[in-house]
């Protein structure tokens, strides 16, 4: 059975805490420490932990986004079979809302 987590994780994490502190992403970097601080949201390494067992594959990239009032993850998840999957992760408590087929 495939490892659902990569060992690159830690270099993924770092990269994505690099792109999200440049730039326009400087106030979105903000907010998504503010939530993981407060508790509001569970940090990604939780939620990665958190989804399902079935779910095969490596995390290509993560964002921690609001929608609708509340916060969510997107994170683009590349499969053992080569397809890319887009998930929707409740932050608050890693539950899965939605995945579907990697948008163009």
């Amino acid at each position: 059975m495939l490892a659902r987590m990569p060992r690159s994780l830690p270099p993924l994490l770092l990269a994505l805490g690099l792109l999200l502190t440049g730039g326009a992403h400087g106030d979105d970097h903000a907010r998504a420490r503010a939530w993981v601080e407060s508790g509001q949201a569970l940090p990604l390494a939780e939620i990665l932990a958190r989804l399902p067992v079935d779910l095969a594959g490596q995390l290509l990239e993560a964002e921690l986004e609001e929608e609708d009032g509340r916060p969510v993850y997107e994170l683009e998840w590349l499969t053992p079979d080569g397809r890319v999957l887009e998930l929707e992760v409740d932050a608050r408590d890693g539950r899965v809302l939605a995945i579907e087929p990697e948008r163009d």
